[in-house]
């Protein structure tokens, strides 16, 4: 009964982190999932939890978290697919759950576990593939005070701060394990017993008042961090910038067709904003705003051709392209001239869907292997240069990736666009989780972003985080404003991997010792002999 009670609590902490994340962003809830899977580890009352039972209880909180965080891949590839996606991912979580076991038996175990969650988060996200980080548990914090901390260390380590907190309070509600002892060591004299339960209780009390001290220590430098935040000095000018969402037709269209009838709606878009009067420097298309490659169809380079003498500026265009390597996902400059400028090559591809690894082999396995593309990676700079403003570039599911926008602005990016394609996900959740990484990303990086979608949600982002404008799904629209542009260089972007290294490793080597040394329960001669759960 007590594995079903822990079984229970950890499908619930899996059930709050999933609430935290967008379009939800009830932050707190990522914090109280972190204390309840903490719990269901800990031992109660004399009983501990095996390492059999600990992977169980890793599983089910994973399990429950992204079945309840995909169900937009189904969507796009079915039920089965979905389904095993999220009992893939959850698999990473038995080794928190093996190793959990253990930490939750230490004293100060509550400081080690935050730091292997984000060891197995990270292999989760780097691992095989390239990994999906789209499950970050810093994602789901967009919204609170934690966020901050993305400056000095990005993602994970706001992922470690919340993980932090979660089991600050359960240390400090619950306190630590009982440190038992054995019988022979027992002096018969209840004075002794007594000290030995005064000490206990002495200690216990030292561990709830640094728990407390731990737990406020994230908001305390969350609070530090946000100082530094968005500070005008750091502004050297401004731009002008539209995002266009021409939107997709949903029914009705066989698939050529269907792909020139979203250029041409966003070829429409732009020139009603070209109509309106808005004085705009550059303007930016989604993803595969473009489906059509335009150095190869005449009529779709045409379509172009005449946006960009509707607007007389740059407009970077979503398109598919080819060259001697292969097919390219590319985002193609296209000067007021209407002659070809530069380009970014979609670096980080989405595995099983523009790419399909060890096709060969899974051929064999289901038939929606051929569904997906065999799109080539690029290897560029990260942004592109249209009039005379450094553009950092990361499309759609690069977003997700830590090195997508610090390689841009090593490269000199001023401001960020994530341009995006999410119109096969029809009006799930997926695009306001991708929206939520983009936030995280300006305050990381400390520069505007431009989000612009082929469906929605498309936005305007500022360096804190906030989104000043954004469109409805599904509904064709344009948005502009003046954003500021930025040659600040924040301490994550230049040190973020090395924060990232350094904690996963304290959590490891933290792990390696609690499993050592297995810090088994023994039995005081008066107490009850401890019992692990199977």
């Amino acid at each position: 009964m007590l594995l079903l009670l822990r079984l229970l609590l950890a499908g619930l902490g899996g059930a709050g982190v999933y609430y935290s994340f967008e379009p939800h962003g009830y932050w707190p809830l990522g914090i109280v999932g972190i204390t309840v899977i903490f719990v269901s580890l800990m031992p109660w009352r004399g009983n501990f939890v095996s390492a059999k039972s600990g992977a169980l209880i890793g599983f089910v909180h994973s399990m429950v978290a992204y079945l309840l965080l995909l169900p937009w891949i189904g969507e796009l590839v079915g039920a089965f697919p979905y389904g095993a996606l999220a009992f893939w991912l959850s698999l990473y979580a038995l080794l928190l759950g093996v190793f959990g076991v253990f930490i939750a038996r230490m004293r100060l175990g509550y400081i080690i576990f935050p730091l292997f969650y984000l060891a197995i988060e990270l292999l989760r996200s780097s691992a095989p593939f390239g990994g999906f980080s789209w499950v970050r548990l810093g994602w789901g914090q967009v919204d609170g005070p934690l966020a901050f901390l993305a400056s000095w260390g990005g993602p994970a380590l706001v992922t470690a701060a919340a993980a932090t907190v979660g089991t600050s309070i359960a240390a400090l509600l619950f306190g630590p394990p009982r440190q038992l002892v054995a019988p022979e060591t027992v002096d018969e004299n209840p004075l002794v017993r007594l000290g030995m339960r005064t000490e206990a209780e002495s200690g216990a009390y030292g561990v709830r008042a640094l728990a407390l001290f731990t737990g406020l220590i994230p908001f305390g430098l969350a609070f530090l961090a946000q100082q530094g935040v968005n500070q005008p000095h750091h502004t050297t000018d401004t731009i002008n910038i539209a995002a266009i969402q021409g939107n997709v037709p949903r029914l009705g269209l066989e698939f050529n067709a269907q792909r020139r009838a979203v250029l041409e709606n966003h070829v429409d878009v732009t020139k009603q904003l070209a109509e309106s009067g808005e004085d705009v420097d550059i303007v930016i298309w989604p993803e595969n705003s473009s489906d059509v490659n335009p150095f190869r169809d005449r009529q779709a380079g045409a379509l172009i051709q005449e946006a960009v003498d509707d607007i007389q500026v740059p407009i970077m265009v979503g398109t598919l392209t080819v060259d001697e390597v292969g097919e390219r996902n590319t985002m193609q400059v296209f000067n007021a001239d209407g002659e070809p400028g530069d380009y970014h090559y979609k670096k980080y591809l989405q595995p099983f869907g523009e790419t399909m690894p060890m096709r060969d082999i899974f051929k064999h396995v289901s038939d929606y292997v051929e569904l997906a593309g065999d799109f080539k990676p690029g290897d560029g700079p990260g942004v592109v240069n249209m009039a005379d403003v450094v553009l950092g570039v990361a499309t759609c599911y690069e977003v997700s990736f830590d090195n997508a926008f610090r390689t841009s602005i090593e490269n000199g990016a001023q401001i960020l666009t994530s341009p995006t394609n999410n119109a096969t996900f029809g009006f799930s959740d997926m695009t306001y989780q991708q929206l939520a990484m983009s936030r995280m990303r300006a305050i990381e990086t400390d520069r505007a972003m431009v989000v612009p979608a082929t469906s929605g949600v498309s936005a305007i982002v500022h360096p804190d985080g906030t989104v000043s404008q954004n469109t409805e799904i599904f509904q064709p629209d344009y948005l502009v404003e003046e954003l500021p542009l930025r040659d600040s260089v924040t301490f994550a972007v230049r040190f973020g991997w090395w924060i990232q290294l350094i904690l996963i490793a304290l959590g490891v080597v933290g792990a390696g010792y609690a499993w050592m040394i297995k810090r088994q329960p023994r039995n005081v001669k008066t107490a009850k002999p401890a019992q692990a759960e199977a």
